[in-house]
């Protein structure tokens, strides 16, 4: 066994590869760019070695340099982690040049199975399934466009190196395929250094299910079963779960052997995924092998009580696999959420910035349900613009998939993120979603249950009833605390009123408080009556008790004349009143935002990487404008209707903070 590894990535991935390292005994190196120079990964590992700027270009990916810093620091073997140099053959050669360990599979799998074009025409001959497909390479966007039409739209554009969403796009027209093969193409050399491109049939209500499988140098291989990786946004994952709800035995057992069967043929060693495409008929298509761990594999874990890292270290040691296939059974119901540095109210687009709180859920493991949290990240810590927008990916499990969601709800419930934007707030409404619920889902759920984004949630009438409740708890709670102020003088004690009304959104709800079994009674007009119990404080960030005779997690944020309340995918404020303040507020009017309907906006910090008009030019509906970089993600931002371009604020190269004027428009 090894007794020193570096890590060749950073974040999330980096801390979880140091944490197994040191449960075995081994000591870590972790490396790490300009950026990341206080980063938790940093921290975490016994050694740490700068090697470069602050983009990947610069440092994760120069090969020269990661060698350079295994070697300087006694390193026998790397493990890269996912993304980087996570399945760059090149980078897996290097280092059997140099005599290190690659953490990871052969160069000659790497080659045939990180490649796209390469693996769909090895896993054909292996007899698996594969989706029809173009699976040469494509020159420019005019034969992009041909073979589209061949294929028959709509089509996916992949990058081959391609992976976690970068340099892909579904074109359903000609204009569709040409912008989406350039900026494909863009994408894919900006994050792989490889623009290669081919195109495949897209199809249509799929599920997106892999299978995990783990081989040694022995000839050993097994599956793990499968992930259910089904809701993605912009073909990013966002929620996987493992088992998957839609497969039954024999379709499990099939994927599985199929996927053993690729894995052997190509002498692969270490942990891999083989993704496929799943129809409604449980027919199942081969996507792409990727030859790493990957993002979700916490999910399996969970499931099969299987430390993936561990095994890889160990099969790269040259150890045997110490179980076989019929010991790996399904234990349990495992779910990950991805907390991404994203606005969900803004398209989800990316966000920057330094995290002004940052307190996860605590971690527990019993044997009724267990909330896990894999991050790289801290309070007080920064969100790059440099690198991939993950915060954390945070999991449950439970005996069944019911108990995993509700698992799931009271961690992000009680999941606290500020400073930045995040999806917090989406994750919890899709938990709650019925069509989620149910397991009726396809890579389309997101697209086909938010067509027009997020907006956040509105609470039935039972949940606004108790939010109130919670915001007439809280005040009464506030106002005793005033009314408790030293140095009052005798018999001239302030005493609270028991009669308030509360204004949530745009219903007021006239209540009555009073103490009862040390918590608080708070009496409707109707005559509802809800019990709150809590051990919640003035100051608390987290309201955290019992609501009508149910559980809840709160969080709490003080505003002008009371609280602003975030459950479930619902942000609202609660403004706790008099009876005669309320009256008063009625007659206030409302106070409209400030028209920016002629104005193109930046919509999140990023680099100008085009305009595509110029002052002066007419546009019509649908016509790019700019297209903008954030995080190696070009955003083409195009116009919502007719008018002409009266000035242009921006240029290219210029790196603009949120809401930013791009250009102006009169018409």
């Amino acid at each position: 066994m090894f007794d020193t590894i570096l890590i060749a990535n950073r974040g999330e991935i980096a801390c979880r590869v140091i944490r197994t390292a040191r449960a075995m005994g081994i000591r870590t190196v972790a490396v790490y760019s300009e950026a990341d120079r206080n980063a938790l990964h940093v921290e975490m590992a016994d050694i740490a070695v700068p090697i470069g700027p602050a983009p990947a270009s610069q440092s994760y990916l120069v090969i020269d340099r990661i060698v350079e810093a295994a070697r300087a620091t006694g390193a026998q073997a790397i493990h890269p982690g996912y993304g980087f140099l996570s399945e760059n053959r090149v980078f897996a050669e290097a280092l059997q040049a140099a005599g290190i360990a690659f953490i990871g599979p052969p160069p000659g799998a790497i080659a045939a199975m990180g490649d796209k074009i390469t693996s769909k025409k090895l896993a054909a001959e292996a007899g698996v399934s594969t989706v029809p497909g173009f699976m040469g390479l494509i020159g420019d966007a005019e034969e992009a466009v041909k073979i589209a039409r061949q294929i028959g739209y709509p089509v996916m554009i992949k990058a081959s190196a391609g992976g976690g969403g970068k340099g892909m796009r579904i074109a359903r027209s000609d204009t569709e395929a040409r912008e989406g093969f350039q900026s494909s193409r863009n994408e894919a050399a900006a994050s792989f250094g490889d623009d290669r491109i081919f195109i495949e049939k897209f199809v249509e209500q799929p599920r997106h299910i892999e299978i995990q499988v783990l081989a040694d140098t022995h000839g050993n291989c097994v599956y793990l079963h499968e992930r259910e990786c089904s809701i993605q946004r912009r073909n990013q994952k966002v929620i996987e779960e493992a088992p998957s709800p839609f497969l039954d035995a024999a379709t499990r057992r099939a994927m599985g052997e199929q996927a053993c069967a690729l894995a052997r043929a190509v002498g692969y060693a270490s942990a891999g995924t083989v993704e496929f495409i799943v129809d409604a008929a449980r027919n199942f298509y081969f996507l792409e092998m990727n030859t790493r761990l990957q993002v979700e594999h916490p999910v399996t874990e969970l499931i099969t009580g299987i430390d993936l890292v561990e095994q890889m270290i160990r099969v790269a040691a040259g150890e045997r696999l110490p179980f076989t296939q019929d010991d790996l059974k399904i234990n349990g119901w495992a779910i990950e959420s991805r907390l991404y540095a994203e606005d969900p109210y803004r398209n989800f687009l990316p966000s920057t910035g330094r995290l002004t709180r940052y307190r996860p859920p605590a971690e527990v493991a019993t044997p009724g349900h267990a909330v896990r949290n894999d991050t790289g990240v801290y309070e007080g810590g920064e969100i790059s613009m440099f690198y991939d927008p993950m915060i954390a990916k945070l999991c449950s499990w439970a005996p069944d998939r019911a108990g995993a969601i509700e698992v799931m709800r009271g961690a992000l419930d009680a999941f606290e993120v500020e400073g930045i934007g995040h999806n917090l707030p989406f994750l919890a409404a899709v938990m709650d979603h019925p069509r989620f619920v149910s397991g009726d889902i396809t890579t389309a759920f997101i697209a086909e249950e938010y067509p027009e984004g997020f907006a956040g949630v509105t609470p039935d009438e039972g949940t606004a009833r108790r939010l109130a409740a919670v915001a007439a708890h809280m005040h009464l709670r506030h106002e005793e605390r005033a009314a408790r102020i030293s140095g009052a003088m005798a018999n001239h004690q302030r005493r609270v009123a028991p009669d308030w009304v509360v204004s949530l959104g745009r219903s007021a709800l006239p209540v009555h408080i009073s103490e009862a079994n040390g918590g608080t009674h708070v009496a409707f007009a109707d005559g509802t009556v809800i019990d709150v119990a809590s051990d919640w404080t003035p100051g608390g960030r987290l309201f955290a008790g019992t609501v009508g005779g149910e559980a809840m997690c709160i969080k709490v944020d003080p505003v002008r004349g009371g609280w602003r309340l975030r459950h479930r995918g619902a942000d609202l404020k609660a403004v706790v009143r008099t009876p005669r303040l309320a009256e008063l507020a009625a007659l206030m009017p409302e106070r409209l935002p400030p028209d920016t309907s002629k104005l193109l906006l930046c919509p999140m910090p990023g680099l100008v990487v085009a305009l595509h008009v110029e002052e002066g030019q007419e546009v019509y509906e649908g016509q790019p404008l700019a297209t903008v970089e954030a995080m190696k993600m070009e955003n083409i931002l195009r116009a919502e209707r007719r008018g002409t371009v009266s000035a242009v604020r921006a240029k290219p190269g210029d790196s603009l903070a949120v809401d930013a004027v791009i250009m102006e428009f009169e018409g």
